[in-house]
């Protein structure tokens, strides 16, 4: 399948991403203005945004995108190149291995949505439905049960009773990092109480839930605590879960011994083994360069 297809299949089995684009190629270099690629947690890039010193690179950076939801401008130049700006939104790095010129790649990072599971039929909670759709969250509801958890990033009550305060101790125990209740301050204590909660799984209930608007309307209420909810996933650190897998592997780095590069360690990395130590490269020029007069196993 081609990229496009590539990067929809991403999006649909909820698996996090970068989208590289060459916006610049200077001569020589071997990618061109245009080129793209989609580079995955472990490091793992499909398609061509330059060759191996320049993917070392490029590799380094998305990896820092995903971990800051912030795209960014990345400029690779060569050794003793005149040096653009540092500014937000855009990086440099000077990478000594470069034949010549110089590229400047996008990198916008694809995370998934937040999943928003809504219970409840109550004008609040159909509001709510709307305003989330609106925001691009994607959202479940309450009809699947409470072991449906998994890979839910917030739980919103607003169904004035039922088995509230069940539907609470599960969210929490399948580790839901927002739950909202719609609920007075003291209907929504008293639930609370009764539950037990440590300090920790407190600070993660909200009730009343939303932002002091003075909201009145159930639209109005809805509006709270969509932008309670922003508010949580822009400045709190609550995050979308990355997918329904195993957590994989944190990818490891080393640094080039030879010219200094920062480098993901997997298993087509550039490597060399001497006197029982591991040592990983940018590319077999430096490889190379570094063996020379030693005796590697």
């Amino acid at each position: 399948m081609d990229l496009k297809e590539r990067a929809a299949q991403l999006v649909r089995d909820r698996r996090p991403f970068v989208h590289a684009t060459v916006v610049r190629a200077q001569p020589p270099t071997s990618s061109h203005t245009g080129d793209e690629a989609i580079l995955l947690q472990d490091g793992t890039i499909e398609g061509f945004v330059g060759g191996q010193c320049a993917q070392n690179s490029v590799r380094t950076a998305a990896l820092g995108v995903l971990k800051t939801n912030e795209s960014v401008l990345l400029r690779v130049l060569p050794d003793g190149a005149v040096q653009f700006p540092e500014m937000p939104g855009a990086s440099v790095v000077v990478n000594p291995c470069l034949s010549g010129g110089a590229m400047e790649i996008f990198l916008e990072p694809q995370l998934p949505p937040p999943v928003v599971r809504i219970y409840g039929t109550t004008p609040i909670a159909q509001a709510l439905t709307h305003i989330s759709e609106l925001l691009e969250f994607s959202v479940a509801h309450d009809d699947a049960g409470l072991e449906q958890f998994t890979g839910t990033t917030a739980v919103v009550l607003a169904g004035h009773g039922g088995p509230e305060a069940d539907v609470i101790r599960a969210a929490l125990d399948a580790g839901v990092g927002y739950v909202g209740l719609v609920a007075s301050r003291t209907r929504g204590g008293a639930i609370l109480d009764a539950l037990g909660l440590t300090e920790s799984e407190r600070a993660r209930v909200h009730t009343p839930v939303g932002l002091n608007i003075g909201a009145r309307t159930s639209a109005e209420i809805a509006v709270s605590i969509a932008a309670e909810l922003v508010q949580e996933l822009r400045t709190a650190g609550l995050r979308a879960p990355e997918d329904d897998t195993p957590p994989r592997a944190a990818v490891t780095e080393a640094v080039d011994p030879v010219c200094g590069m920062r480098v993901s360690i997997r298993p087509d990395t550039v490597h060399l083994r001497r006197g029982g130590d591991d040592f990983w490269f940018c590319g077999p020029g430096c490889r190379a360069s570094f063996a020379q007069g030693t005796e590697a196993v």
